[in-house]
């Protein structure tokens, strides 16, 4: 276990990198006692730190929830991260060329909560206190390097947790839908990159259900005396890979009926 003076250090260096965006050496090499708990802690001090800045904590997020996802990492569970204020993109908005380091784009449904979530729920009660959902598009970021340049070792579960789960942005638009008015496993998305299809999926490839990564969540939260909140946004999970977007890049995901989003990254 790393100490509450490492813990600090890792998040300053996670601080300092989205300022310079010049990424930090692995994590998990810099502190090799560094465990799941140690990264839940480095993400919690790095978020603490962005709200004492005056940047409010608006959502979560559930990354890592397809197989494909976990077996390449050789996990078997998802991991979580936290959505602040300053993350919120507009549909179509054109994002800054030095706002992030190396950005990348998932496609799934964001949940917006009416009540609080139970620590133990079942599915029924998490879609009980979803106000609606929306389309969205996460925009990924790295502030810890992807692979060691020396060594060739690629960062691992923990890296990316203490990283926020990888998480940097988030666009929601498209037509807000009530959960009892269609099986939410059938929602999909076609997702293009500067107007090339590049990815297609359902809702169903997250855990079979979406809101089944809620109630992993709220069971998580819950061992540590946290909660999923009335009013959060809560990512539930890309039903895509990932897709990378360098400067000059046009990502438009398609959920038909329900609309389609988009976002703009500038050219440097």
């Amino acid at each position: 276990m790393m100490t509450a003076e490492e813990i600090q250090q890792a998040a300053a260096s996670l601080e300092q990198a989205e300022l310079t965006r010049q990424q930090v050496a692995l994590l998990s090499q810099t502190y090799p006692s560094m465990d799941m708990q140690d990264a839940y802690r480095i993400q919690d001090a790095w978020v603490q730190r962005k709200i004492a800045s005056g940047d409010p904590q608006v959502g979560l997020k559930i990354g890592l929830t397809s197989r494909a996802m976990q077996q390449a990492l050789n996990i078997t569970t998802p991991d979580s991260g936290v959505l602040l204020e300053s993350m919120r993109i507009q549909d179509g908005e054109v994002i800054a060329a030095d706002r992030f380091i190396a950005p990348r784009i998932e496609a799934e449904l964001a949940f917006i909560m009416k009540a609080d979530v139970s620590p133990n729920p079942s599915i029924y009660e998490v879609l009980n206190a979803t106000d609606f959902v929306v389309p969205a598009l996460e925009v990924l970021d790295t502030r810890v390097q992807r692979k060691d340049a020396k060594t060739g070792q690629a960062r691992n579960v923990y890296d990316t947790i203490a990283d926020n789960a990888a998480n940097a942005g988030f666009v929601l638009g498209g037509k807000p839908i009530r959960v009892d008015n269609l099986d939410l496993r059938w929602i999909g998305a076609i997702v293009s990159v500067n107007g090339q299809v590049e990815e297609t999926g359902l809702a169903a490839g997250v855990m079979n259900h979406p809101a089944q990564g809620l109630v992993w969540l709220a069971q998580r939260l819950a061992t540590y005396g946290e909660a999923i909140r009335a009013g959060q946004v809560v990512l539930s999970g890309s039903f895509i890979r990932p897709l990378e977007a360098p400067p000059g890049t046009t990502i438009t995901a398609d959920y038909g009926s329900l609309g389609t989003i988009s976002c703009h990254f500038a050219q440097g």
